[in-house]
């Protein structure tokens, strides 16, 4: 009886670790460790956009990160002077731990000057990229 009790208890605590998780991936919000945190054309490898860049930190094998991609590009062809810059996490290692990347994809909101304003762990919704982007570049 008391092993129908554990596993009942763990399925349990299983389905609301799952629930929170996909309730979080993809929000795109402010994180206390990022505050101040710049990055320019040298950390990138590409010029920054003269409004904002949507950098986004992705791996060979990940699948939300093709999603992401498109949605990011669409965004950026969209909104003018936002740029979207794709960065291999596994080719800059130093740069990920640097910014405390922990999955892919990782999206980075910049303001023009390259400070870090937002981010979304998991593939952000199109609409609160949009909103994020108001927020950096100061209301279009």
């Amino acid at each position: 009886m008391t092993g129908l009790v554990v596993c009942v208890a763990v399925l349990a605590a299983a389905s609301v670790f799952g629930v929170l998780h996909r309730r979080r991936s993809g929000r795109v919000v402010v994180r206390g460790r990022d505050g101040g945190k710049r990055l320019g054309a040298a950390e990138l490898g590409e010029h920054l956009g003269e409004r904002a860049t949507l950098v986004q930190f992705s791996s060979a094998f990940c699948a939300p990160c093709r999603a992401t991609r498109r949605v990011l590009g669409e965004i950026a062809g969209m909104v003018p002077g936002v740029t979207h810059v794709e960065i291999d996490a596994e080719d800059h290692l130093d740069l990920v731990r640097e910014l405390d990347i922990l999955k892919t994809p990782t999206v980075l909101v910049l303001d023009a000057d390259g400070r870090v304003v937002r981010r979304a762990t998991g593939q952000p919704r199109k609409a609160d990229v949009i909103a994020a982007l108001g927020e950096a570049v100061g209301t279009p």
